[in-house]
């Protein structure tokens, strides 16, 4: 389904701030988010120009900028280098904004251009112009404008981050009415990514999408999780069997060892690099430290791959065979954990709890009262609601953090809260 630019005002309002004074401007965020969209919305009506690069030598990269981008300049002139591209920018008119995207790809085949932008943005940048770099992968751009010993630390002017859209905002773009459990599961099966969303059909079901995107043949995601580990130079099979582990119930670090059959120590790096790439997310116990307390848990952060690694990995070759009620189910499982993020993500101060033989999910801190949350992807009755108000009271006397608060409130959260 082609579907129309919606849902970006916030970016767009920051890139136009940032424009106005010139320099260097960083766009980063994962594969398929919608950056090049997002930017090459912004650029049309500015006369921006705008190359996504390609995975070739450096000579060839060049050429392919200027293939992009060399009829607008007005020049016979035909660059060697990343210096002689770089001066027909300072001699130009007319044009005040360049965007190069997937810029890691030009880095890996000339290690030395951040060195060559850097001298370029302090020495010649005309006034007014406006470089635009932007990426993909979050290891590559962290290394290129967030590390201290990089030649561009510190030079851009504004580092804008493009994040999954909202449940919202997909309904609005795919023109599905929000407000019921079928529109939310359907997002819990592609989550913010607008390239996923494009093969959402306002009157398919959710296990029609999930035929279509996981399950089908030639399905559009079946190699996705590779994808993202090969943009982000995660090599090795270590990083999709963490994921594999997580996907199949072990949170903490030392259930995802054992299922590796390895020492948690040997563990550390695959993590670090899994959680710098905003692939796994960690969560600690409400009110605790993460440099004291040792109770981390991992969860896996996007939908869709969660999805992937929860539901199609270890349930593929039996697929088919299952009923109409087993897939349903196996969907629905997912969603709700998809429906608890959606909840707890509207407080940002909100995180699960957890202790010997106590769990919440989630807990915040409201005007000194704690407010302690149940979460239930359905719609609930009087009877079910208090039956787990009590059941949440009874955890809270039992739970240590009780004695941290004099005040408490219990809430349940269903369904119904995605009408409002």
């Amino acid at each position: 389904m082609e579907l129309l630019f919606t849902n970006r005002a916030d970016e767009l309002k920051e890139l136009d701030s940032a424009a106005k004074a010139g320099g260097l401007l960083v766009v980063f965020g994962r594969r398929r988010v919608g950056k090049t969209r997002l930017l090459t919305h912004w650029l049309k009506p500015r006369n921006g120009l705008y190359s996504q690069a390609i995975e070739a030598a450096a000579a060839i990269q060049i050429e392919q900028v200027m293939r992009d981008i060399g009829p607008a300049l007005k020049t016979n002139i035909t660059p060697k280098n990343w210096v002689e591209l770089l001066e027909l920018f300072s001699l130009q008119k007319g044009h005040s904004i360049l965007c190069l995207d997937e810029f890691p790809y030009l880095v890996a085949s000339d290690p030395s251009l951040p060195s060559v932008l850097q001298r370029w943005l302090d020495h010649q940048r005309p006034k007014s112009f406006t470089l635009v770099l932007a990426g993909s992968s979050a290891s590559a751009m962290n290394d290129c404008f967030l590390n201290r010993a990089a030649p561009l630390y510190q030079r851009a002017r504004k580092l804008i981050h493009v994040e999954p859209m909202s449940y919202r905002a997909f309904c609005e773009a795919c023109g599905i009415k929000p407000g019921d459990m079928e529109s939310f599961t359907r997002f819990a099966l592609v989550g913010g990514i607008p390239k996923y969303w494009e093969f959402v059909e306002p009157k398919a079901s959710a296990l029609d999408l999930a035929d279509e995107l996981f399950f089908g043949r030639s399905a559009f995601l079946e190699d996705e999780p590779l994808r993202i580990l090969r943009d982000e130079n995660i090599a090795g099979m270590t990083a999709q069997s963490v994921l594999e582990a997580v996907g199949r119930g072990a949170e903490k670090p030392s259930e995802i060892a054992a299922r590796l059959g390895t020492a948690q120590t040997n563990l550390g790096r695959t993590f670090q690099q899994l959680l710098d790439a905003s692939i796994l997310a960690r969560e600690i116990p409400y009110g605790e430290s993460l440099r004291s307390t040792k109770k981390s848990r991992y969860r896996i952060q996007d939908p869709a791959l969660r999805f992937w690694f929860q539901i199609y990995s270890p349930h593929r070759t039996r697929w088919q065979t299952y009923s109409w009620a087993e897939r349903e189910k196996l969907i629905h499982d997912h969603a709700s954990t998809v429906f608890e993020d959606y909840c707890r993500q509207q407080h940002p101060d909100a995180a699960r709890y957890w202790e010997a033989n106590v769990e919440f999910d989630y807990v915040r801190d409201e005007q000194g009262r704690a407010v302690v949350s149940e979460v239930k992807f359905k719609k609930l009755t009087a009877t079910e609601r208090r039956q787990l108000e009590h059941h949440l009271t009874n955890g809270w006397q039992r739970c240590s953090l009780s004695r941290r608060f004099r005040d408490v409130k219990f809430e349940i959260l269903d369904a119904t809260i995605l009408g409002k």
